[in-house]
This record gives structure tokens, C-alpha cells and sequence, in this order.
């Protein structure tokens, strides 16, 4: 299709609290699949200057990825690395494509 596609770069890795969290459900294939949501906060430099950052992200995940994060409370910290690929045919809203979750448990450094 296009000569730089061998090139490409899609690979993301994000934090999040799980926020949303739909029922595990399976293909048609018998794959196990869960679409949920994670909601990111923290704080970046961006020209010159701290900058709060919030954003929320569709994501999917399937097999023993799916199974692990249904099982996960909602609420709970994790990090999620993946990639990004279009909802649908017909929606280009990119959803990350979980392909490794880990959950994080939640420190308190007093600070």
C-alpha cells in the first residue's frame, strides 16, 4: 500500500485507572475479548512549562489480557502498552490495542 508502512512506528505505552469496564464477551473464533477504558493523569514539560495532563482512551484487549483485566477491579491503577488501530470500518477513532497490561499497586510517598 504505502512504501513507508514498512517504516512505521505504533506502539504506545500509557497509565491509566481503569474506568470503564464492559463484560467479557467472546468472537465468533472463541477468542476472549473485553473493551474498557482508561483515564490518564499526570504532568509533562511542553515548551518550556509543566503542563497537567488528563485524557481518556478507548481499549481492547484479547486472550489472557482480556481475561486479566476483567477480573481487575475498576479503579485500579495499571499500565497498558499496545497499539492503535481505527474502532471500525467505519469509525477512524483510534483504540489502543492492548498487548501487555500490567497493574500497579498504588503507593503513598507522603508527598
Amino acid at each position: 500500500m504505502i512504501e513507508a508502512a514498512n517504516h512505521a512506528v505504533n506502539r504506545l505505552e500509557i497509565s491509566g485507572v481503569l474506568t470503564g469496564l464492559q463484560s467479557l464477551r467472546y468472537t465468533p473464533a472463541g477468542v476472549p475479548v473485553v473493551e474498557f477504558r482508561l483515564a490518564h493523569e499526570s504532568q509533562r514539560a511542553e515548551a518550556g512549562a509543566r503542563r497537567k495532563v488528563h485524557a481518556e482512551i478507548d481499549a481492547v484487549a484479547f486472550e489472557a489480557q482480556a481475561r486479566l483485566v476483567a477480573a481487575g477491579p475498576m479503579g485500579r491503577l495499571l499500565k497498558a502498552e499496545g497499539f492503535l488501530c481505527a474502532k471500525n470500518r467505519r469509525s477512524k477513532k483510534p483504540v489502543l490495542h492492548v498487548t501487555n497490561i500490567e497493574f500497579i499497586e498504588a503507593t503513598n510517598t507522603g508527598n
